[in-house]
């Protein structure tokens, strides 16, 4: 929020700027002696309205420099002057080209406009956000892009209630691009189908490995074969206050009490990350922890965690999660901006945030 003042005054400097340059060049010229020529002022006017203001602004800034030119050779005299002449032509010359190019700005502003709404259809389709309410838990998510403009990566999560509990998962694909985004989809499709029919977490965790790999010997390149998906699956029974946990490499989730304290939940039998089935046969063994009313779990991506600040530290979500007492939409959006601050307001990564929270 303190930069919000700055960057305001700076917009509005900007946006005033072909109006402040008129009035420099008016009385530049008017000031100086006749060999003397503001045009390096004038041409700009035109020329800085054209990717800030609507193609009428535009025109009008054109039209306003020109006049003003005119203006100051009619005060002086010397309209009809070789160097004014001169001066005039270029004036209206650069604005007609400030016109040009204020229309191909305004089309590649549309493209871009374009592109966004695909780009955010393509998000909701791949990542469509859950009920605020799911099998009586509170639920909300939140996905931030490091990149500028973009709407979806390799970060993913997703909801699924089902006869054996609530289900959800929060994963990482490795890569970037229309990759990440496919490999998202195909972990994605997969969860929601096992599950539905899938009697265990574990069973589970194993059809995406399946899924995964089905996909690699699809493709041919190299990226498909060398990919993979950390993830952190968990499961919700109905009527127990319970959570049952699978972690594929990922960073563990952690569990807010309503006394404030947080536990992490870390695996205790590590596995590989879903996608490297080939290196070894490891069984997936779930593990079950207490999730008592009024208590909230955070699933969240190495983008929240690795986010580091101008020194090189890491922000810590478990420290910055103790004592607090939001509900989950309010505390994810309060962890994104602080992690946003304590990276200098850039993002390098991704990151991906679930939280449910069990009612008292």
């Amino acid at each position: 929020m303190e930069q919000e003042g700055p960057i305001s005054y700076a917009r509005t400097f900007v946006r005033l700027l072909p109006a402040l340059l008129l009035a420099a060049g008016a009385c530049y010229d008017y000031l100086t002696p006749s060999q003397f020529s503001a045009a390096p002022l004038f041409t700009a006017a035109p020329l800085v309205a054209a990717p800030l203001y609507s193609r009428r602004g535009t025109v009008l800034t054109g039209v306003a420099t020109v006049l003003v030119v005119l203006a100051v050779h009619l005060r002086l005299g010397i309209v009809l002057e070789v160097d004014a002449v001169t001066e005039t032509v270029t004036v209206v010359t650069v604005a007609v080209l400030a016109v040009l190019i204020n229309l191909l700005v305004r089309r590649s502003s549309e493209r871009l406009a374009s592109q966004r709404e695909i780009a955010e259809a393509a998000q909701r389709a791949v990542l469509p956000g859950p009920a605020g309410r799911i099998g009586g838990f509170d639920i909300a998510v939140r996905y931030e892009a490091a990149q500028a403009d973009a709407f979806i990566g390799g970060d993913l999560y997703a909801v699924q209630d089902s006869p054996h509990g609530v289900r959800m998962i929060v994963g990482d694909v490795r890569g970037k691009g229309m990759g990440a985004v496919a490999a998202v989809a195909i972990v994605i499709g997969a969860f929601r189908e096992a599950a539905e029919q899938e009697t265990t977490l574990e069973a589970v965790a194993q059809r995406l490995e399946r899924a995964l790999a089905r996909e690699a010997t699809r493709r041919d390149s190299v990226e498909a074969f060398e990919g993979f998906t950390t993830a952190v699956l968990a499961e919700l029974p109905h009527g127990d206050g319970v959570v049952r946990i699978v972690n594929r490499g990922h960073p563990p989730p952690l569990l807010l009490h309503t006394d404030g304290r947080v536990r992490a939940l870390p695996a205790r039998d590590p596995a590989l990350p879903l996608g490297m089935g080939d290196l070894g046969t490891w069984p997936d063994r779930g593990e079950e922890y207490g999730f008592p009313g009024g208590a909230t779990l955070l699933l969240y991506t190495d983008g929240l965690s690795e986010a580091r600040d101008r020194h090189g530290r890491f922000y810590d979500p478990e420290a910055r999660l103790a004592g607090r007492a939001q509900e989950p939409g309010a505390l994810l959006a309060a962890l994104v901006g602080e992690a946003r601050r304590h990276s200098g307001g850039f993002l390098t990564d991704d990151l991906a945030l679930l939280a449910v929270r069990r009612p008292l």
